[in-house]
């Protein structure tokens, strides 16, 4: 009988793997592609601003983990302040558990102390783990030291910002998930006069499908010009 996850827990609708746009992170997936085969480094953590795309991967993580009939759990850890961390107890005997936003408990010492536990329970029960954060480990203002020495000892990696194409792909992707028709002159002009961060890109996305659909106009340079204000 597989195991009962808190609510907090259970994963949201998990993006894939498959869809992340790698860019110059391919030794990244590369990383976690090994891990969801069970032959990869066992601690994982993954630096990046907002929007650079690491909830989309922890996630894309778990997804893949479960298809894999597999267990695993997503902790948010920017809801850490509506959550308990005795929550965390017990959590070693999954596969994964993914810790999103490790940044937002720095300072909090039970929180901290209940991360440190747990990841030494983890090691000895040979659960994988994936942690992301604005930072890497040595930057993270912790008040254990403790805590920022273990999240250090499996690999690290900064997420790298996407190139013109990158982007570009970005873009396309988020179209046809969206069923939306983005003529490649369109495409092309936010790229150029766009936002250049990729969840602002997501937004502006977002907006273009709603008030297409709301005004029943297709996606011209004229129209993307008046709804973004570029």
């Amino acid at each position: 009988m597989s195991q009962q996850l808190p609510l907090a827990l259970r994963l949201p609708h998990a993006p894939s793997l498959d869809d992340f746009i790698v860019g110059a992170n391919r030794n990244l997936l590369d990383a976690m592609r090994r891990g969801i085969a069970g032959h990869g480094e066992r601690v994982i953590f993954i630096a990046g601003p907002p929007g650079s795309g690491r909830t989309h991967l922890l996630l894309g993580q778990c997804a893949a983990m479960q298809a894999d009939d597999r267990r695993c759990a997503y902790v948010p850890l920017d809801e850490h302040v509506a959550l308990d961390p005795m929550m965390l107890v017990g959590l070693e005997a999954l596969d994964l558990i993914a810790v999103d936003d490790v940044q937002a408990i720095a300072g909090d010492e039970a929180w901290e102390r209940a991360l440190f536990n747990l990841f030494n329970r983890c090691r000895d029960a040979n659960c994988a783990l994936l942690f992301s954060a604005d930072a890497g480990p040595a930057a993270l203002p912790m008040h254990l030291p403790d805590l920022r020495s273990r999240l250090a000892w499996g690999l690290t990696f900064a997420l790298r910002p996407l190139d013109d194409d990158g982007r570009l792909g970005l873009l396309r992707a988020l179209a046809r998930r969206r069923a939306l028709h983005m003529p490649d002159e369109v495409a092309r002009y936010l790229i150029e006069r766009g936002p250049r961060h990729p969840g602002a890109l997501v937004d502006a996305i977002e907006r273009l499908d709603v008030s297409s659909l709301a005004e029943q106009r297709r996606l011209t340079i004229p129209f993307v010009r008046e709804q973004l204000g570029l």
